[in-house]
């Protein structure tokens, strides 16, 4: 049995096929969806979406959003998604000590939010990447 999931943006359609099973970070932690999960809607939060098919597992990195769960259907809506095989290591790495840099010398708590945000949107690009299958 399988499940049919799809990973939408605004601007496009990242994902649309059947997978065995999905882990979801969602704001209050990770979940894990297989074959007949219980309905739910959830909240998305920045991080690693890991996806099986058959015995490979595949990552892709989100930027928040919703998640509706049921009758063996994933509907995922974020912002942005992008899969780890499709992220270049070196940008990855780049953009993440930029983050870094821009967080120490972020003043205010509008700066220092933003600066947050793209810390933990660039640590999920990193982690999209290095995760090990």
């Amino acid at each position: 049995m399988t499940l049919n999931l799809c990973v939408l943006t605004p601007n496009r359609i990242v994902w649309d096929s059947e997978v065995k099973e999905i882990i979801l970070s969602t704001n209050s932690g990770q979940i894990g969806v297989l074959p007949n999960h219980a309905p739910i809607a959830t909240a998305v939060d920045i991080g690693i979406l890991r996806i099986r098919l058959n015995d490979q597992w595949l990552t892709m990195a989100l930027m928040g959003g919703f998640a509706r769960i049921g009758n063996n259907e994933i509907t995922v809506l974020v912002n942005d998604a992008e899969k780890g095989s499709d992220i270049d290591p070196q940008e990855a790495q780049q953009t993440l000590e930029v983050a870094e840099a821009n967080l120490r010398k972020a003043e205010g708590k509008r700066q220092i939010i933003e600066a947050n945000l793209a810390l933990r949107r660039a640590r999920a690009r990193v982690e999209a990447i290095n995760v090990i299958s």
